[in-house]
């Protein structure tokens, strides 16, 4: 009578050692069912089977049966508890099962009991890396390429690890050797051009795109190339990546989120403002929701409370604040929630009726994200509210600053501020060290004042005295008191920062040096902006050149205050 049962072909007498064997040769095949079989044959004629209880355990862990797996590891290190192979794989089972301090553990004894265990090494690194032990981590990964010298996977992994722990040029060194042991590992091709990238080196981050996307045309290999042609201003060819992405995958976050942007930046705004609506990057933005609330999208507001959330940098905030006055006009009573250093400037906003931070109270009838807005107000080029000023500061605090700058700024004959690096998280391409900067500084009938806040701020310490700054920025504690000292100046000269968004927005006259690659919101090849009337672009003429816009910064000031 057949059987219903998978069969392997061995006579049921066989014995337990030579159906082992068959079970490993089976699993090695990946012939899972059958080494199921074999296994069982084993256990059934041989219970105390360490091998075999191991390694059926092994095909439970492949096929997602952890518990079952932990069950038969745990048999088998109860018979043989020193072996350090299924230690180590007792451990991968605890990872999956979610404790990684038993998986950590298990690495350790693996690797104790085994020190040329190179899988054991490999682990224990993984496992230490990702609970941010990253000394203990990048130690086992010295082990482990001492052991194994010529693993680029090892070189890889390492090369990750050193990211994380914040060593760019290091994890640049072990994407390298990864490359030089495995000129055809596509994963190492793309983190290496993400960390050159991270550092502004997109041509050859460029170069290392294209070789990822020749070995895998994957959708997130033609994007990542895609953005690296945008940071070096090559936009052109930069959407035919991202059209190659979604004709691939059509719902690739990444090629939407990178294409909106490109939109934006060419000023197709209604393309642009609602590809952006659509978040299409989850990760990059925290939470934006309000519980209870209904989202607005574009209903009637006449007589409704609407509440404005803010998300993501301060410089979007100031930008972006300017649409309450066209929502007061729609009818709304428009409030704000906003994180904490931004309330006392945004206060005297034109139709905003209250700021606050933390979550939501009161009631409301809708909400609606403040990025948002352009999209359901269907802005265009040609119908940005530019109406400037709209933040105000506290008189009483320009009136205080005064006499400070005036006593610091006698007998000269302009008052500059300087900012020159944004968030230390933000991108290469927005900032400059201030070595770069200094040489404006040897002007010395222009009185300059840092309005820098930052670890940035301290590098003033790098160059010699004459050439350093004013600085007053410890008296500055929120962006009323930055307000406040800008109102009292000629210019704000700076990068793309929250500096370059407010004094546009105070009205002030505010001079932006961008980069190739811009952001979207100063538009392409243009000298001015429709956001901002008051501010003039400088714009690198080639990556990375910033002493090519100090140049023509320098001759505008002699040319503005003669």
């Amino acid at each position: 009578m057949p059987s219903n049962h998978p069969t392997s072909g061995i006579a049921p007498d066989t014995s337990a050692p030579t159906l082992l064997t068959a079970a490993l040769e089976a699993h090695r095949n990946g012939q899972l069912t059958q080494a199921e079989t074999l296994y069982q044959q084993t256990l059934a004629q041989a219970p105390q089977q360490a091998d075999a209880l191991h390694y059926y355990g092994v095909l439970q862990y492949q096929r997602g049966a952890y518990q079952a797996a932990a069950a038969l590891l745990d048999q088998a290190l109860a018979i043989n508890p020193h072996a350090a192979e299924c230690i180590n794989n007792r451990g991968l089972i605890a990872a999956a099962l979610g404790d990684p301090k038993a998986a950590l553990q298990a690495y350790q004894t693996a690797a104790m009991l085994r020190p040329d265990y190179t899988d054991a090494w490999f682990n224990l690194a993984q496992a230490l890396s990702r609970l941010k032990r990253f000394d203990e981590a990048r130690a086992c990964y010295d082990t482990l390429l001492t052991l194994e010298p010529g693993s680029a996977d090892a070189c890889f992994s390492y090369g990750n690890l050193l990211n994380a722990a914040g060593d760019a040029s290091g994890a640049i060194e072990r994407f390298r050797q990864a490359l030089a042991l495995q000129p055809d590992f596509t994963r190492a091709h793309v983190n290496l051009g993400s960390a050159l990238g991270n550092g502004g080196a997109y041509q050859e981050a460029e170069h290392h795109y294209r070789q990822a996307v020749a070995l895998d045309p994957a959708p997130a290999h033609l994007v990542c190339l895609g953005a690296a042609l945008g940071m070096q201003g090559r936009h052109d060819e930069e959407e035919a990546f991202y059209q190659q992405a979604l004709a691939l995958d059509p719902e690739q976050a990444d090629a939407r989120q990178n294409l909106a942007w490109l939109y934006l930046k060419r000023g197709d705004y209604l393309r642009g403002w609602a590809e952006y609506a659509k978040r299409w990057r989850p990760a990059d933005y925290s939470a934006i929701t309000a519980d209870g609330i209904a989202k607005w999208q574009g209903e009637p507001l006449a007589g409704r409370r609407l509440l404005i959330v803010g998300e993501q940098g301060f410089g979007d905030h100031f930008q972006f604040l300017r649409f309450a006055r066209q929502l007061e006009e729609h009818g709304a009573h428009v409030e704000a929630c906003v994180r904490e250093p931004l309330l006392e400037i945004i206060q005297r906003t034109p139709g905003l009726k209250r700021a606050w931070s933390g979550p939501p109270r009161g009631h409301y009838d809708f909400w609606v994200s403040m990025m948002d807005l352009p999209f359901y107000l269907g802005t265009e080029l040609s119908s940005i509210p530019a109406d400037i000023p709209y933040l105000f500061t506290d008189p009483e605090k320009i009136a205080a600053w005064q006499p400070r700058v005036e006593a610091a700024a006698r007998h000269k004959r302009a008052r500059v501020g300087l900012a020159w690096q944004g968030s230390p998280a933000g991108l290469p391409s927005r900032m400059m060290p201030f070595a770069t900067l200094a040489p404006l500084c040897e002007d010395t009938d222009i009185a300059w004042f840092s309005l820098q806040k930052g670890p940035a701020r301290h590098q003033t310490d790098t160059v010699p005295a004459s050439l350093r700054p004013i600085d007053f920025t410890d008296d500055l504690h929120n962006f009323a008191d930055t307000a406040a000292l800008i109102m009292n100046l000629d210019l704000v000269l700076t990068i793309d920062t929250g500096i370059a968004h407010l004094a546009g927005a105070l009205g002030k006259p505010v001079w932006i040096m961008l980069p190739v690659g811009a952001d979207w919101r100063w538009l392409d090849q243009r000298e001015d902006s429709p956001w901002y009337p008051t501010a003039r672009l400088f714009r690198q003429l080639a990556h990375d050149d910033w002493p090519a816009v100090i140049a023509r910064v320098r001759e505008a000031l002699r040319t503005t205050f003669p």
